[in-house]
């Protein structure tokens, strides 16, 4: 054929009356996105249910363009400044293959094509040498072209969820790399030379077949994020301990049966340890992560928590649901910086359920008490020494001193007495219990402990609305109204910018109060057993900090899928309402299943 026929035949046909016909692009293609690529340098063409690349598209470098054939110079349409394609997106088609022609697009810094059903990758991918991202993740892909390890520009390579059994034994020469994710695959073993993408700052391993790590992986000093949960790992060789950068480590869902050596992991922050065998958790352990805010050791075999968990003073969350714990250490509660502690199926015989049950705050002032005072040597009180106590007087005045706290429960009282209240002011009270009594009306004596008041019992009355004065205890973090006859919190309450935990359980409110949502610091919320109808899902979104929802035992007719996107969310407690979904097995999995299950419900 010669050249002129070549050339008709990318053309197209001759039409006597229109002129050139354009040539066919391929399916889905038009002439115009390809005039528009050659523009820009960008070409998206994901979601196209292509079976092939058209030859247009690895030719659109090279073919003369449609707006060229009738050549003009006044024109808009300057198609002699086409610029070289840079970004192909290929992704979620049908794509079995790509031709070995993709090396005519050299240019390329961006490849695109997860979401297909390749089975392998055209060696001329090597040929790409300005490559910078490349995407072939959610493939059929069962390894990789050696040629790979050519592009020593690329700085992001995602291959997850494909088949891999192994990696090219030169992957070390992609030293550029910062982000690398090889989860979801089928992989026994890393090579050494892993080691040499010393660059890396994120990279998943995790759901692969891993029994073993090479020591090589010591090596990787600029990781900030590693990923090796769901593998089959007895243990963690002590190089992973050289990551003086790392910042995340997820190893969860393995069989680790110690407890990692991170003795240069300084600047962890998350360590995400939870369904392993891990038996022990030593003091030396501990004291090698003070800068931990996050630590996830739930479901593992431990019998004890050390008391030089104290040494973490960041320590945000502390995760140790279904161990082998009877006990904790008392020094915990001193622990200021804790918001969520997870107990949850643990054999504790030390600590009472219903303390667990109301949260970590409650939690966390309930073993403060069980401190010991220590023996000789006190430092002076900064508060007088108390009176001896009047003649009749039912307070014990050198407790109250001591603790802090007053105790005014259980007294058949349908009011607080003057004198109580006197001694919490000059005593500067932090807690106050007025629980299970039979108070009709909010004690608005309480002002005069507003001061120093932190913690207000007032379950178990019969208050059936609480006054205004409530808003001047603005030092309130913990704040206890179960049990009683409410059905709405003034609005005042929003005064209270300090409180952490609120229960409201076994009332009479048919609406969850508005005026929780102003409230930024919330931590736990227990609303069950009252007529709660809805869930305001703009409304929690506005308590980041929000880690306890409890709305069992109410009439929620719908759970809006929505609230999935509350992930702060530790613990969600929905059971016992008349909706029918989510089922009642998908509320018996954890909060965390739960929420993803949500969130897979909203509509797109």
């Amino acid at each position: 054929m010669s050249r002129s026929a070549r050339a008709r035949g990318r053309r197209g046909k001759f039409n006597p009356r229109a002129g050139f016909e354009p040539a066919p692009t391929g399916p889905n293609i038009s002439a115009a996105l390809l005039k528009q690529a050659r523009k820009s340098g960008q070409l998206n063409l994901s979601n196209r249910g292509l079976e092939k690349v058209p030859d247009t598209v690895w030719r659109i470098n090279l073919d003369v363009p449609e707006e060229a054939k009738n050549v003009t110079f006044d024109g808009e349409d300057r198609w002699w400044e086409q610029v070289d394609l840079t970004k192909l997106i290929l992704a979620s088609n049908k794509l079995s293959e790509l031709s070995p022609d993709l090396n005519q697009l050299p240019a390329l810094v961006v490849l695109d094509v997860h979401d297909n059903e390749l089975t392998s990758l055209p060696k001329e991918i090597g040929d790409l040498q300005h490559l910078q991202k490349l995407n072939v993740s959610h493939n059929k892909l069962q390894s990789l072209p050696p040629e790979l390890c050519h592009l020593t520009n690329l700085l992001y390579l995602h291959v997850d969820y494909n088949k891999l059994t192994e990696l090219p034994n030169d992957l070390g020469t992609l030293e550029h790399i910062e982000d690398l994710d090889l989860s979801h695959n089928e992989l026994a073993t890393l090579p050494p030379s892993i080691g040499y993408v010393s660059r890396l700052t994120k990279f998943n391993a995790s759901n692969n077949k891993l029994a073993n790590l090479p020591p090589e992986i010591g090596d990787l000093h600029n990781i900030r994020v590693l990923d090796l949960s769901n593998n089959q790992l007895e243990y963690l060789p002590s190089d992973v301990g050289r990551l003086g950068k790392l910042e995340q480590l997820y190893i969860k869902y393995n069989k680790l049966r110690e407890f990692p050596n991170l003795q240069q992991c300084e600047q962890l922050k998350e360590l995400h340890a939870g369904f392993n065998l891990i038996g022990c958790l030593s003091a030396d352990h501990l004291k090698l992560l003070p800068g931990l805010v996050l630590l996830d050791l739930r479901d593992n075999k431990l019998t004890s928590i050390p008391e030089e968990i104290t040494h973490m003073q960041h320590l945000q969350r502390l995760e140790l649901s279904n161990n082998d714990l009877s006990s904790l250490p008392f020094s915990l509660g001193l622990m200021s910086s804790l918001k969520s502690v997870n107990l949850d199926g643990n054999p504790l015989r030390t600590i009472r359920r219903d303390v667990i049950q109301r949260g970590t705050s409650e939690l966390l002032k309930y073993l403060r008490t069980r401190i010991e005072e220590p023996k000789g040597g006190d430092a002076a009180p900064l508060t007088p020494d108390p009176e001896p106590a009047a003649p009749g007087s039912t307070i014990d005045t050198f407790t109250v001193h001591k603790t802090k706290s007053i105790n005014y429960s259980n007294k058949n009282a349908a009011s607080v007495p003057d004198d109580l209240l006197d001694t919490g002011r000059d005593m500067f009270v932090s807690d106050m219990n007025l629980s299970k009594n039979v108070l009709t009306t909010f004690p608005v004596g309480l002002v005069q402990l507003a001061a120093t008041l932190t913690d207000l019992n007032l379950s178990f009355n019969k208050l059936s609305a609480l006054g205004a004065e409530i808003g001047q205890l603005t030092r309130l973090t913990t704040l206890d109204l179960r049990n009683n006859q409410l059905s709405a919190l003034p609005t005042e309450v929003e005064n209270l910018q300090h409180l952490r935990e609120v229960a409201i359980s076994i009332n009479r409110f048919q609406q969850f109060p508005s005026v929780l949502y102003s409230l930024v610091n919330l931590e736990n919320i227990f609303a069950n057993d009252n007529h709660i109808a809805a869930i305001d899902v703009d409304g929690l979104l506005k308590l980041p900090a929000l880690a306890t929802l409890d709305l069992q035992n109410n009439d929620i007719m719908q759970v809006p899928p929505q609230l999935g996107n509350v992930t702060s969310l530790r613990s969600l407690q929905l059971g016992g309402n008349p909706f029918r979904v989510p089922r009642p097995a998908i509320l018996a999995k954890s909060t965390a299943d739960l929420l993803e299950y949500l969130r897979g419900r909203i509509p797109t």
